[in-house]
C-alpha cells in the first residue's frame, strides 16, 4: 500500500484507503443509502454484504496483487467518498477502469472530476498505462456529467454489462488513451481545453438503452 501515492489538487485529495477509514466509510454509506443504492454493484450469486472492514481488506489485497488502486476521497480534509482503479492490466493492453462515489453533500464542488483526473493522470504517467475506461449507467446523470467535463470519449453501449442494485444493467462506455492528452487530464480540464462534446451519447444508443434487452426464460 505504501507504493500508492496520495494526490491532491486544491481542496481534493485522493489517498490509499485504510482500515481506520472503516468507521467514516460505514457512516457515509448508511447516511447516503438513498443517494447511492441505485448505483451500487451487487453480486448475483452471493448474499448482500455490508462488512466495511472486510471490503477494505479485499481492496487492499487486490492492490498488493497489482490489480487495483483503492483510494479514499477527501474534501477539505473530510472523508467524502471512494475511488477505485480496478482491472489493471499491463503489457500489450495497458488498461484499467475507474469506479467512484461521493456523499451527496459534497456533490456540486467538482470533487469527483478532480479525483478521477488525478487517478487517471497517475495511471498514465505514474504506472505507464495506455487506456482508462469508465462505464456508467444511462440513468446516472451526475456521473455522465463527470466524463463530459473531463472530455472522455464515448465508445458505445454495453448491454446488461454490470450487476447493479440487484440486476444486470446497461452501461455507456467512455475512455481516454494517454496519447490523446500529453498535458494530462487534470491540466487539460483546468485549462478549459477538455472536448466536452466527445462524451456525447448518440440518440440511437440512448433509445436502445431505454428498451430492456429481451432475455429468454431459463428452462
Amino acid at each position: 500500500m505504501s507504493t500508492i501515492p496520495a494526490l491532491s489538487s486544491g481542496d481534493v485529495t485522493i489517498r490509499p484507503i485504510r482500515l481506520r477509514d472503516a468507521r467514516a466509510l460505514e457512516r457515509e454509506l448508511i447516511d447516503n443509502r438513498g443517494w447511492l443504492r441505485q448505483w451500487e454493484a451487487t453480486n448475483p450469486h452471493g448474499p448482500l454484504s455490508f462488512d466495511v472492514r472486510a471490503s477494505v481488506r479485499s481492496l487492499q489485497a487486490n492492490a498488493r496483487a497489482g490489480l487495483g488502486l483503492p483510494y479514499a476521497i477527501d474534501y477539505k480534509g473530510e472523508f467524502a467518498g471512494q475511488l477505485n482503479v480496478s482491472s489493471i492490466t499491463y503489457g500489450s493492453l495497458g488498461c484499467a477502469t475507474i469506479g467512484y462515489w461521493i456523499a451527496e453533500r459534497f456533490a456540486g464542488h467538482d470533487v469527483t472530476p478532480t479525483a478521477v483526473a488525478l487517478a487517471t493522470d497517475h495511471c498514465f504517467f505514474g504506472l505507464g498505462l495506455h487506456r482508462m475506461e469508465i462505464c456508467i449507467r444511462p440513468e446516472n446523470a451526475p456521473s455522465l456529467r463527470v466524463v463530459e467535463k473531463l472530455g472522455f470519449r464515448y465508445e458505445g453501449l454495453r448491454r446488461r454489462y454490470i450487476h447493479i442494485n440487484g440486476d444486470w444493467r446497461d452501461h455507456f462506455c467512455f475512455a481516454l488513451t494517454v496519447d490523446e492528452l500529453p498535458q494530462g487530464v487534470l491540466r487539460r480540464w483546468q485549462d478549459g481545453q477538455a472536448p466536452t462534446e466527445d462524451a456525447t451519447v448518440p440518440p440511437a444508443d440512448r433509445a436502445r438503452a431505454s428498451i430492456p434487452l429481451r432475455v429468454p426464460p431459463r428452462r
